[in-house]
């Protein structure tokens, strides 16, 4: 025979303290929505751009049956020990990028510093350094970018001792700025405020201990 069962259902601010940790353990399980990371993206490309780097891309299907070009970017985080982010691209001197690093991101001086670095080794060498920035293997983190630098000298005159150290340690700290830019992003759509503020939003309701109803 069949029964009527009654629940009371609460709103996320009528919860309990107790309840409403345990209702946001459950949203954020959800995890944030997809594709996330595309305005951190967005950033780097732009940073990218004026530090002289020319990302890599590759064809992605869409679903009307077109392609577009995704760039080169690719991170794994944010738990384990060999988490980290990598990027294939091409570098060239960018003129002027120590100063429109400094326009775009006034207060970011580890930008300013791997700009900083780059038109240094870049001036020691007429401005003739370039690299090229590839990944390597299934892990994903700054020392899986293999990078080659070169001098395009119309003499044919070799980079200067330093140079090849230099712009792969400061490529490696792009990589690992990118990373540092994608935790925070993480952290900050896993907050505990976001997390409510998604939940009030969406009006999901909860039992009085906290558990999803409906």
């Amino acid at each position: 025979m069949p029964e009527v069962i009654c629940t009371t259902v609460y709103q996320f601010p009528e919860l309990s303290e107790a309840a409403k940790k345990k209702a946001r353990s459950w949203y954020r399980e959800l995890g944030p929505h997809d594709y996330w990371w595309d305005a951190v993206y967005e950033d780097f490309e732009r940073v990218c751009e004026i530090l002289g780097v020319s990302l890599k891309t590759t064809p992605v299907r869409l679903m009307g049956g077109g392609t577009r070009a995704k760039p080169c970017i690719w991170f794994s985080g944010f738990w384990s020990q060999g988490d980290g982010a990598a990027f294939e691209g091409f570098l060239s001197h960018a003129k002027g990028a120590t100063w429109s690093i400094r326009d775009y991101a006034p207060q970011d001086t580890t930008l300013h510093g791997i700009a900083d670095r780059v038109q240094a080794i870049q001036r020691r060498n007429f401005y003739q350094l370039a690299a090229e920035v590839s990944h390597r293997g299934r892990y994903c983190h700054e020392y899986t970018m293999s990078i080659d630098v070169t001098r395009e000298s119309p003499r044919g005159q070799p980079p200067t001792d330093d140079a090849e150290e230099i712009v792969i340690e400061a490529l490696r700290d792009l990589a690992r700025w990118l990373y540092r830019q994608l935790e925070a992003e993480y952290d900050h759509l896993t907050s505990d405020e976001v997390i409510e503020e998604g939940i009030i939003i969406n009006e999901y309701t909860f039992t009085e201990a906290g558990r999803r109803f409906g």
